[in-house]
């Protein structure tokens, strides 16, 4: 059924409904879209892994990027491993990930990273919730590179400010490039590039709605269909009446290295 047509009780309660393991975003065709960086991380990662001979991704998700990356590559590492804190991420990855080879392993997004020191010529991620860079210049090889998708400031906030009304500058500024520049260089790496776009998402419904604060928990903490019943209603009006709901996306690409 058009989702125009459908109540606001039957889109909620599907949106409520959808499984959140992983970061296959499929389910959203025809209901959100959102535009993709430039540099394509994906297909970028996969021209990486080309080149390296052990390779990390950290914290992987359900292994899709990954699992889509080592796909586009021309050609695969000798060794490649992923760490996800998230039990039911981490089966979904082991499941998706070990007929590429990879290694996923169970691994607190906040704790010491399970490898030796040097152990790694390419570490990969997108979206990690905080880069420990110390932790990722451990493990990188001198001459190695961190080749990562992160989510920049004020991302999606429209749709954040809707539910939990005007947030302060402090939380606007949060996961700054330049301010992660700043920690990556500490760390001691070196900066080859970190480019940084802002772009379009819509929500044609509100059952886009609900499973995106459902799956992307960090955006509005604790969100439950029945704490922002009021929110929802009145965003689900406002799309009835108006059209999708348009917010923007914060994304920057560090290309980082190792010195020898």
């Amino acid at each position: 059924m058009n989702p125009a047509r459908r109540t606001f009780a039957e889109l909620v309660a599907e949106g409520a409904a959808v499984p959140t393991e992983g970061w296959d975003f499929s389910w959203f065709a025809g209901r959100a879209t959102e535009a993709r960086p430039s540099w394509g991380y994906a297909r970028s990662a996969g021209e990486r892994l080309a080149g390296a001979e052990a390779a990390l991704d950290i914290q992987t998700g359900g292994g899709e990027v990954l699992a889509f990356s080592l796909a586009a590559a021309p050609a695969r590492p000798r060794l490649v491993a992923a760490t996800e804190g998230w039990a039911p991420n981490t089966a979904r990855a082991t499941e998706l990930l070990r007929p590429h080879g990879v290694v996923v392993v169970a691994a607190p997004d906040d704790a010491p990273l399970p490898f030796a020191d040097g152990a790694f010529d390419l570490v990969l991620s997108r979206h990690p919730v905080v880069p420990h860079w110390d932790e990722i210049a451990r493990v990188l090889r001198p001459g190695g590179t961190y080749f990562a998708q992160h989510v920049g400031p004020a991302s999606v906030f429209e749709l954040v400010e809707h539910f939990l009304g005007p947030q302060p500058e402090a939380g606007r500024g949060a996961r700054d490039p330049l301010r992660e520049r700043a920690a990556a260089e500490a760390a001691g790496l070196e900066i080859v590039a970190l480019p940084a776009e802002r772009l379009r998402m819509e929500f044609h419904d509100i059952a886009a709605v609900v499973h995106f604060l459902r799956k992307v928990v960090w955006m509005v903490p604790g969100f439950t269909v029945e704490a922002y019943e009021p929110q929802l209603r009145a965003l689900h009006e406002r799309i009835q009446r108006e059209g999708p709901f348009v917010a923007h996306s914060s994304r920057h690409l560090f290309d980082a290295r190792k010195p020898r």
